[in-house]
Protein backbone atom coordinates (compact mmCIF):
# COMPACT_ATOMS: atom_id res chain seq x y z
CA UNK A 1 0.00 0.00 0.00
CA UNK A 2 2.62 2.69 0.65
CA UNK A 3 3.99 2.71 -3.04
CA UNK A 4 1.03 3.41 -4.74
CA UNK A 5 0.91 5.91 -1.74
CA UNK A 6 4.18 7.42 -2.72
CA UNK A 7 3.58 7.36 -6.85
CA UNK A 8 0.64 9.26 -5.78
CA UNK A 9 2.70 12.18 -4.37
CA UNK A 10 5.23 11.92 -6.98
CA UNK A 11 2.29 12.52 -9.23
CA UNK A 12 1.44 15.30 -7.31
CA UNK A 13 4.42 17.00 -6.71
CA UNK A 14 5.41 16.88 -10.42
CA UNK A 15 2.44 17.86 -11.66
CA UNK A 16 1.94 21.32 -13.62
CA UNK A 17 0.84 24.46 -11.38
CA UNK A 18 -2.28 26.04 -12.16
CA UNK A 19 -2.78 28.84 -14.62
CA UNK A 20 -3.58 31.16 -11.74
CA UNK A 21 -0.06 30.50 -9.93
CA UNK A 22 2.44 33.07 -11.50
CA UNK A 23 4.03 35.38 -8.51
CA UNK A 24 1.08 38.01 -6.58
CA UNK A 25 3.94 41.14 -7.84
CA UNK A 26 3.79 40.02 -11.99
CA UNK A 27 -0.17 39.75 -11.43
CA UNK A 28 -0.49 43.10 -9.85
CA UNK A 29 1.74 44.82 -12.14
CA UNK A 30 0.38 43.11 -15.69
CA UNK A 31 -3.43 44.17 -14.10
CA UNK A 32 -1.84 47.82 -13.42
CA UNK A 33 -0.31 48.13 -16.60
CA UNK A 34 -2.91 47.49 -18.44
CA UNK A 35 -5.81 49.72 -16.36
CA UNK A 36 -2.94 52.54 -16.90
CA UNK A 37 -2.97 52.13 -20.39
CA UNK A 38 -6.74 52.03 -20.74
CA UNK A 39 -6.75 55.25 -18.52
CA UNK A 40 -4.02 56.93 -20.91
CA UNK A 41 -5.39 56.26 -24.18
CA UNK A 42 -9.21 55.43 -23.49
CA UNK A 43 -10.27 57.19 -20.67
CA UNK A 44 -8.08 60.47 -20.15
CA UNK A 45 -9.18 61.39 -23.68
CA UNK A 46 -12.96 61.11 -23.05
CA UNK A 47 -12.55 63.00 -19.93
CA UNK A 48 -10.35 65.90 -21.84
CA UNK A 49 -13.25 66.37 -25.05
CA UNK A 50 -15.82 66.70 -22.22
CA UNK A 51 -14.07 68.70 -19.80
CA UNK A 52 -13.03 70.98 -22.51
CA UNK A 53 -16.57 70.72 -24.28
CA UNK A 54 -18.36 72.42 -21.50
CA UNK A 55 -15.15 74.84 -20.79
CA UNK A 56 -16.85 78.29 -21.29
CA UNK A 57 -20.21 76.67 -19.62
CA UNK A 58 -23.29 74.85 -20.81
CA UNK A 59 -24.54 77.91 -23.03
CA UNK A 60 -22.03 77.64 -24.96
CA UNK A 61 -22.16 74.27 -25.87
CA UNK A 62 -25.50 74.36 -26.34
CA UNK A 63 -24.79 77.11 -29.17
CA UNK A 64 -22.19 74.96 -30.73
CA UNK A 65 -24.00 71.63 -31.26
CA UNK A 66 -27.45 73.34 -32.16
CA UNK A 67 -25.59 75.35 -34.30
CA UNK A 68 -26.68 74.98 -38.02
CA UNK A 69 -23.47 74.01 -39.92
CA UNK A 70 -23.33 71.08 -36.49
CA UNK A 71 -26.67 70.58 -37.22
CA UNK A 72 -26.25 70.00 -41.01
CA UNK A 73 -23.17 67.73 -40.43
CA UNK A 74 -24.85 65.41 -38.19
CA UNK A 75 -27.51 64.81 -40.52
CA UNK A 76 -25.33 63.94 -42.80
CA UNK A 77 -23.00 61.34 -40.54
CA UNK A 78 -26.67 60.04 -40.46
CA UNK A 79 -27.88 59.79 -43.82
CA UNK A 80 -24.66 58.29 -44.98
CA UNK A 81 -24.65 55.71 -42.13
CA UNK A 82 -28.30 55.02 -42.92
CA UNK A 83 -27.44 54.42 -46.88
CA UNK A 84 -24.09 52.74 -46.17
CA UNK A 85 -24.92 50.25 -43.13
CA UNK A 86 -27.83 48.03 -45.08
CA UNK A 87 -25.74 48.04 -48.34
CA UNK A 88 -23.33 46.15 -46.55
CA UNK A 89 -25.38 44.61 -44.44
CA UNK A 90 -27.04 43.00 -47.47
CA UNK A 91 -23.84 42.47 -49.56
CA UNK A 92 -22.23 40.74 -46.66
CA UNK A 93 -24.85 38.72 -46.02
CA UNK A 94 -24.93 37.25 -49.36
CA UNK A 95 -21.33 37.37 -50.01
CA UNK A 96 -20.26 35.41 -46.25
CA UNK A 97 -23.40 32.87 -47.55
CA UNK A 98 -21.85 32.34 -51.04
CA UNK A 99 -17.82 32.16 -49.36
CA UNK A 100 -19.43 29.91 -46.72
CA UNK A 101 -21.88 27.31 -48.02
CA UNK A 102 -20.58 26.97 -51.73
CA UNK A 103 -17.66 26.26 -54.11
CA UNK A 104 -17.23 28.56 -57.31
CA UNK A 105 -14.27 29.86 -59.21
CA UNK A 106 -13.20 32.80 -58.18
CA UNK A 107 -13.74 32.14 -54.43
CA UNK A 108 -10.57 32.89 -53.30
CA UNK A 109 -10.50 36.27 -55.35
CA UNK A 110 -13.76 37.37 -53.92
CA UNK A 111 -12.24 36.89 -50.55
CA UNK A 112 -9.18 38.85 -51.65
CA UNK A 113 -11.38 41.84 -53.19
CA UNK A 114 -13.65 42.15 -49.83
CA UNK A 115 -9.90 42.61 -47.58
CA UNK A 116 -8.68 45.42 -50.03
CA UNK A 117 -10.11 48.24 -48.13
CA UNK A 118 -7.92 47.13 -44.85
CA UNK A 119 -5.01 47.05 -46.74
CA UNK A 120 -5.03 50.40 -48.35
CA UNK A 121 -4.97 53.66 -46.79
CA UNK A 122 -8.56 55.37 -46.28
CA UNK A 123 -7.23 58.55 -48.35
CA UNK A 124 -5.50 56.72 -50.97
CA UNK A 125 -9.60 54.73 -51.04
CA UNK A 126 -11.33 58.79 -51.59
CA UNK A 127 -8.54 59.68 -54.49
CA UNK A 128 -9.69 56.14 -56.24
CA UNK A 129 -13.00 57.66 -55.91
CA UNK A 130 -11.76 61.01 -57.41
CA UNK A 131 -9.96 59.40 -60.66
CA UNK A 132 -13.15 57.70 -61.00
CA UNK A 133 -16.24 60.11 -60.60
CA UNK A 134 -14.12 63.42 -60.58
CA UNK A 135 -14.14 65.68 -63.49
CA UNK A 136 -11.25 64.66 -64.96
CA UNK A 137 -11.61 60.58 -63.91
CA UNK A 138 -12.67 58.52 -65.56
CA UNK A 139 -16.25 58.31 -65.51
CA UNK A 140 -16.10 62.24 -65.07
CA UNK A 141 -17.09 63.51 -68.68
CA UNK A 142 -20.15 61.27 -68.80
CA UNK A 143 -21.49 62.53 -65.56
CA UNK A 144 -20.65 66.28 -66.02
CA UNK A 145 -22.58 65.68 -69.51
CA UNK A 146 -25.73 64.17 -68.05
CA UNK A 147 -25.79 66.92 -64.61
CA UNK A 148 -24.93 64.09 -62.09
CA UNK A 149 -22.33 64.86 -59.42
CA UNK A 150 -20.62 62.84 -57.23
CA UNK A 151 -17.35 64.13 -56.10
CA UNK A 152 -17.47 67.05 -53.78
CA UNK A 153 -21.22 65.73 -53.34
CA UNK A 154 -22.83 63.65 -50.71
CA UNK A 155 -23.16 60.81 -52.95
CA UNK A 156 -19.28 60.68 -53.36
CA UNK A 157 -19.51 60.69 -49.37
CA UNK A 158 -22.13 57.53 -49.47
CA UNK A 159 -19.90 55.17 -51.85
CA UNK A 160 -16.61 56.24 -50.42
CA UNK A 161 -18.16 55.22 -46.77
CA UNK A 162 -19.66 51.99 -48.44
CA UNK A 163 -16.19 50.78 -49.83
CA UNK A 164 -14.19 52.04 -46.53
CA UNK A 165 -16.77 49.59 -44.36
CA UNK A 166 -16.99 46.88 -46.90
CA UNK A 167 -15.20 44.34 -44.74
CA UNK A 168 -17.12 44.66 -41.43
CA UNK A 169 -20.38 42.19 -41.68
CA UNK A 170 -18.52 39.92 -44.22
CA UNK A 171 -15.94 39.24 -42.00
CA UNK A 172 -17.79 38.97 -39.02
CA UNK A 173 -19.70 36.37 -40.70
CA UNK A 174 -17.42 34.24 -42.32
CA UNK A 175 -15.72 32.60 -39.21
CA UNK A 176 -19.27 32.08 -37.80
CA UNK A 177 -20.40 30.36 -40.77
CA UNK A 178 -17.89 28.24 -41.16
CA UNK A 179 -17.72 27.12 -37.95
CA UNK A 180 -21.89 26.27 -37.90
CA UNK A 181 -21.04 23.88 -41.24
CA UNK A 182 -23.82 22.97 -43.53
CA UNK A 183 -25.45 19.87 -41.94
CA UNK A 184 -28.67 21.86 -40.58
CA UNK A 185 -29.38 23.55 -44.00
CA UNK A 186 -28.98 20.12 -46.06
CA UNK A 187 -31.33 18.68 -43.77
CA UNK A 188 -33.54 21.75 -44.07
CA UNK A 189 -33.20 20.85 -47.65
CA UNK A 190 -33.92 17.16 -47.21
CA UNK A 191 -37.42 17.63 -45.56
CA UNK A 192 -38.39 19.90 -48.45
CA UNK A 193 -37.07 23.16 -47.79
CA UNK A 194 -36.76 25.57 -50.97
CA UNK A 195 -33.24 27.88 -50.67
CA UNK A 196 -34.66 30.83 -49.49
CA UNK A 197 -36.90 29.11 -46.99
CA UNK A 198 -33.50 27.51 -45.78
CA UNK A 199 -31.84 30.53 -45.39
CA UNK A 200 -34.71 32.84 -43.47
CA UNK A 201 -35.60 29.74 -41.07
CA UNK A 202 -32.24 28.12 -40.47
CA UNK A 203 -29.30 30.25 -41.73
CA UNK A 204 -30.38 33.77 -40.85
CA UNK A 205 -31.27 32.84 -37.30
CA UNK A 206 -28.02 30.73 -36.36
CA UNK A 207 -26.10 34.27 -37.66
CA UNK A 208 -27.92 37.17 -36.61
CA UNK A 209 -26.32 38.02 -33.42
CA UNK A 210 -22.96 38.11 -35.26
CA UNK A 211 -24.60 39.77 -38.17
CA UNK A 212 -26.09 42.43 -35.74
CA UNK A 213 -22.44 42.64 -34.29
CA UNK A 214 -20.63 43.41 -37.59
CA UNK A 215 -23.58 45.96 -38.25
CA UNK A 216 -22.80 47.93 -35.18
CA UNK A 217 -18.71 47.69 -36.05
CA UNK A 218 -19.73 48.89 -40.02
CA UNK A 219 -22.21 51.81 -38.48
CA UNK A 220 -19.24 52.85 -36.01
CA UNK A 221 -16.63 53.05 -38.91
CA UNK A 222 -18.96 54.58 -41.23
CA UNK A 223 -19.91 57.39 -38.67
CA UNK A 224 -16.19 58.19 -37.59
CA UNK A 225 -14.58 58.08 -40.90
CA UNK A 226 -12.74 60.66 -41.84
CA UNK A 227 -9.50 60.22 -44.21
CA UNK A 228 -11.57 58.68 -47.39
CA UNK A 229 -14.48 60.96 -46.72
CA UNK A 230 -12.22 64.25 -46.69
CA UNK A 231 -11.04 63.46 -50.11
CA UNK A 232 -14.07 63.28 -51.75
CA UNK A 233 -16.36 65.53 -49.83
CA UNK A 234 -14.67 68.97 -50.70
CA UNK A 235 -15.53 70.59 -47.14
CA UNK A 236 -18.12 72.57 -47.92
CA UNK A 237 -19.96 73.67 -44.66
CA UNK A 238 -23.34 72.90 -44.13
CA UNK A 239 -23.76 70.62 -47.31
CA UNK A 240 -20.69 67.68 -47.27
CA UNK A 241 -19.12 67.90 -44.21
CA UNK A 242 -19.88 65.15 -41.84
CA UNK A 243 -19.20 65.47 -38.13
CA UNK A 244 -15.31 64.85 -38.34
CA UNK A 245 -14.82 67.07 -40.67
CA UNK A 246 -16.82 69.77 -38.97
CA UNK A 247 -14.61 69.02 -36.09
CA UNK A 248 -11.22 69.38 -37.96
CA UNK A 249 -12.63 72.76 -39.14
CA UNK A 250 -13.64 74.17 -35.96
CA UNK A 251 -10.73 73.16 -34.85
CA UNK A 252 -8.19 74.33 -37.15
CA UNK A 253 -10.18 77.91 -36.80
CA UNK A 254 -8.85 77.72 -33.08
CA UNK A 255 -12.93 77.22 -32.37
CA UNK A 256 -11.97 74.97 -29.54
CA UNK A 257 -14.84 74.92 -27.58
CA UNK A 258 -16.86 74.29 -30.86
CA UNK A 259 -15.16 71.35 -32.21
CA UNK A 260 -14.84 69.88 -28.54
CA UNK A 261 -18.53 70.26 -28.60
CA UNK A 262 -19.06 68.79 -31.50
CA UNK A 263 -16.67 65.50 -30.91
CA UNK A 264 -18.34 65.43 -27.84
CA UNK A 265 -21.31 63.91 -30.35
CA UNK A 266 -19.01 61.29 -31.50
CA UNK A 267 -18.31 60.17 -28.23
CA UNK A 268 -21.94 59.83 -27.09
CA UNK A 269 -22.38 57.98 -30.33
CA UNK A 270 -19.03 55.91 -29.31
CA UNK A 271 -20.53 54.91 -26.06
CA UNK A 272 -23.51 54.00 -27.59
CA UNK A 273 -22.30 51.38 -30.21
CA UNK A 274 -19.71 50.07 -27.14
CA UNK A 275 -22.76 49.36 -25.19
CA UNK A 276 -24.23 47.82 -27.97
CA UNK A 277 -21.66 45.66 -28.81
CA UNK A 278 -21.17 44.99 -24.98
CA UNK A 279 -24.92 43.65 -24.85
CA UNK A 280 -24.65 41.88 -28.56
CA UNK A 281 -21.27 40.33 -27.33
CA UNK A 282 -23.23 39.29 -23.50
CA UNK A 283 -26.03 38.10 -25.20
CA UNK A 284 -23.93 35.64 -27.75
CA UNK A 285 -21.89 34.16 -25.14
CA UNK A 286 -25.42 33.77 -22.90
CA UNK A 287 -26.52 31.62 -26.09
CA UNK A 288 -23.17 29.50 -26.57
CA UNK A 289 -22.95 29.35 -23.44
CA UNK A 290 -26.70 27.40 -22.90
CA UNK A 291 -26.20 25.74 -25.73
CA UNK A 292 -23.49 24.29 -24.20
CA UNK A 293 -25.42 22.79 -21.98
Amino acid sequence: MAEPTRSKGRLAHGAAPPANAEPALLRWLLTGGALLFLFLFLISPVVVVISQAFAEGFGAYLSAVTDPETLAALRLTLLVAAVAVPMNLLFGLASAWAITKFEFRGKNLLITLIDLPFAISPVVSGLIFVLLFGAQGLFGPWLVSHGVKVIFAVPGIILTTIFITLPFVTRELIPLMQAQGNEEEQAAITLGANGWQTFFRVTLPNVKWGLLYGVILCNARAMGEFGAVSVVSGHIRGVTNTLPLHVEILHSEYNFTGSFAVASLLALLAVITLIAKSVVEWRSAHLLQNRGE
